[in-house]
């Protein structure tokens, strides 16, 4: 699938909030970066951890809420 198809989903999936899913991107990627389990399957060494943040996000395994609770 295409990084604009996986965006678009992920889009859809924090309500169509731009906002919210830069933010849960950044979030995600930084936690991937320091070490947290990726969720999806794919080949770490050769994506980028934005990339797959956004495809965790698209693939409904990240929420907005998850995020935030986890850094209280």
């Amino acid at each position: 699938m295409r990084i604009e198809e996986i965006a678009a989903k992920a889009l859809e999936a924090v309500g169509d909030d731009r906002y919210q899913l830069a933010l849960l991107v950044a979030k995600r990627a930084e936690a991937i970066a320091n070490g947290a389990q990726i969720l999806v399957d794919v080949n770490a060494q050769k994506m980028k951890f934005t990339d797959i943040a956004l495809l965790e996000i698209a693939q409904g395994k990240i929420a907005l809420e998850g995020i935030v609770e986890s850094n209280r």
